[in-house]
C-alpha cells in the first residue's frame, strides 16, 4: 500500500498550547505522532512510502480563501516584526491569537496579531517559523494521494502532518491548519461523486464548513457528541447541509465510553448513507482518538476494535484516500492505525 509522507511536519513543532482552562502544556499534536506510526509500518512491512509532489496553491485555493491562505503563509514573519513593540512579556516565536471578535459583524483587523484570531478559533493552533511549510507540504501529502486513486490505486494512506478536519474556508482550529482531506475530495470530485467518511474522535466541523451546501460530496461524521466534546458548536444530528446540499451531510453524535460494538453500529449506519449516495471515490479522515485510551478521548474503541472499523469500510470497495487526523496515545497510536489500515492493504 502506497504511504504518502514527508519529513517537512517537523518544521512544525509549537513549544505549547493552551488547553481548556487556560493550562498552559505541550502540544498532544507532536513530531512523535509521526514517529510511531512508521514504525509500526515499518513492522508491518506492507507499506511502500512515496514523497508528495508540490502542487503549489491551486488545490488549496480550491477550498481555503486567499485571505486566509496568505495570512498562514507571511503571518509568522510579520508577528515577528511586531513582536519587539507589545513588551518584553510577549514570546516573539509563537504566535497564537488571544482575541476572537465575531468577526463577520465587525473589521478586519490589519495586524498579524489581530488576524491569529480573527483567522482562528482556538488556542490550539499556535504558529511558528516552520508551521506554514509543514502545513503546505502536509496538504500536498493529500492532494499527491487523490492524484495516486485517480491513476488507478485502491487504496493511499496520507500520513499527513498537520492534521487538517477542524480547519473551515477561512479559520484554522484544532491543530488545523488546511484541511487536507477536503483539499483531496474537490479534487477528486472533479472526476465523479466522492464521500468523505470522518472517523476522528472529535467532529469535522473544517469539513462541515466547506461542503454544507455542496451536493457533490457526501459528508458522514461519526463523532464524540459535542454537547460534551470539542468543537461543541457543530457536529449535531440536525445539522444535515444547506441550500443543494441539504441532505447531503450527515452527523453521527456518539454517547460517551462508546464501545466497539456500538461503534461497528452507529458505522453501519454511515455507510448505509454512503451505499445510498454511490460514489466513485471516498476520503476517510482517520484519527485514532476514538481509542479507550486516548488521554484527550471519551470513547471505549479498542485496538482489536480499529481493525474490524477498517474492514467494514473497505467492505464498501471504493478507491480509498485514508487521510491521518488525531489520535495522541503515542503508545498504542501506531499499532491502532496499522490496524485500520490493514484491511485497505490486502491484510
Amino acid at each position: 500500500m502506497l504511504v504518502v509522507y514527508s519529513e517537512a511536519h517537523r518544521q512544525h513543532d509549537p513549544p505549547f498550547e493552551i488547553a481548556e482552562g487556560g493550562t498552559k502544556q505541550p502540544l498532544f499534536e507532536a513530531p512523535a505522532r509521526m514517529e510511531r506510526i512508521r514504525a509500526a509500518l515499518d513492522v508491518a512491512g506492507w507499506a511502500a512510502y512515496v514523497a508528495p509532489a508540490d502542487h503549489g496553491l491551486a488545490p488549496i485555493l480550491a477550498v481555503h480563501a486567499a485571505d486566509y491562505v496568505a495570512f498562514l503563509r507571511t503571518g509568522y514573519a510579520r508577528w515577528r516584526a511586531e513582536a519587539a513593540a507589545l513588551g518584553a512579556h510577549i514570546d516573539p516565536t509563537v504566535l497564537l491569537g488571544t482575541v476572537w471578535p465575531p468577526r463577520r459583524a465587525q473589521g478586519r483587523p490589519a495586524t498579524a496579531a489581530g488576524q491569529a484570531g480573527y483567522y482562528a478559533m482556538d488556542t490550539a493552533c499556535p504558529i511558528v517559523a516552520g508551521t506554514y511549510a509543514a502545513a503546505l507540504t502536509s496538504a500536498h501529502c493529500a492532494v499527491t494521494g487523490a492524484d495516486l486513486l485517480l491513476a488507478g490505486e485502491p487504496a493511499v494512506f496520507a500520513l499527513c502532518r498537520p492534521p487538517g478536519h477542524h480547519a473551515g474556508q477561512d479559520f484554522a482550529g484544532g491543530y488545523c491548519y488546511f484541511n487536507n482531506a477536503s483539499i483531496a475530495a474537490r479534487r477528486l470530485a472533479a472526476h465523479g461523486r466522492v464521500a468523505l467518511l470522518d472517523v476522528d474522535f472529535h467532529a469535522g466541523n473544517g469539513t462541515q464548513d466547506i461542503f454544507y451546501a455542496d451536493p457533490g460530496v457526501l459528508t458522514v461524521d461519526i463523532h464524540a457528541h459535542p454537547e460534551r466534546q470539542y468543537p461543541y458548536f457543530a457536529g449535531y444530528a440536525e445539522e444535515r447541509g444547506a441550500g443543494p446540499g441539504l441532505g447531503f451531510h450527515h452527523n453521527f453524535p456518539l454517547p460517551y465510553k462508546t464501545d466497539d460494538a456500538r461503534y461497528l453500529a452507529t458505522l453501519a449506519a454511515g455507510l448505509a448513507e454512503i451505499r445510498a449516495f454511490a460514489p466513485r471515490w471516498l476520503v476517510i479522515s482517520f484519527g485514532a482518538d476514538i481509542y479507550a485510551g486516548d488521554p484527550i478521548g471519551d470513547l471505549a474503541v479498542t485496538t482489536p476494535g480499529f481493525a474490524a472499523i477498517g474492514a467494514a469500510i473497505a467492505a464498501l470497495g471504493l478507491p480509498a484516500l485514508i487521510v491521518m487526523e488525531g489520535g495522541y496515545n503515542t503508545g498504542q497510536l501506531g499499532v491502532n492505525t496499522v490496524n485500520f489500515l490493514t484491511p485497505f492493504a490486502g491484510g
